[in-house]
């Protein structure tokens, strides 16, 4: 059965967008932080990009050049994918996600899920997958989960601490 946390802090969206008012590079300064916060769950991430074995023989096609658009998608590099992880602040008023680590290499995306929506070969070579999981970035994230979100939770509360007492 899978299981879902979702970590909701009211106020939190709005602190991170009004830092800049406050004082400039304080922004700046949460990212870096939650940055070091997140880094136990992303050095996981590219540990386990590193060792996985998609490169091989054993997955036609993911060492040839592949472009679509002019885009280069493929060959699959594991330095490059695990360079790839990134953690992203989104202040935007729409989204319900305001810190996210996400998988900015568009060829390790394409790997991560192929196969989730509707059964094709590239999905089938690489393995079953939930259709709302992903093979590498979902469990190296849920497996260091408790130890960052606790530490977010903590950055998260005290910057909108500050941003309250420096607007009143």
């Amino acid at each position: 059965m899978p299981v879902s946390t979702k970590t909701e802090i009211v106020g939190a969206k709005e602190a991170i967008r009004s830092l800049n008012k406050i004082e400039p590079g304080l922004r700046k300064q949460f990212a870096a932080d939650a940055t070091r916060i997140a880094q136990p769950a992303i050095s996981e991430a590219q540990r386990r990009y590193q060792s996985v074995g998609w490169g091989s023989t054993k997955v036609r096609g993911v060492s040839q050049n592949w472009q679509q658009n002019g885009r280069k998608l493929l060959p699959w590099n594991p330095a490059k994918a695990a360079r790839s992880v990134k953690i992203r602040l989104q202040g935007d008023r729409r989204k319900t996600a305001v810190i996210l680590i996400e998988q900015r290499d568009p060829g390790t995306a394409i790997l991560e899920s192929a196969g989730r929506k509707t059964d094709n070969a590239l999905g089938t070579a690489l393995g079953f997958i939930k259709p709302t999981t992903t093979r590498i970035l979902g469990p190296a994230l849920y497996s260091r989960r408790k130890q960052v979100t606790d530490g977010l939770e903590k950055a998260t509360l005290e910057i909108t601490r500050r941003v309250q007492r420096e607007l009143n």
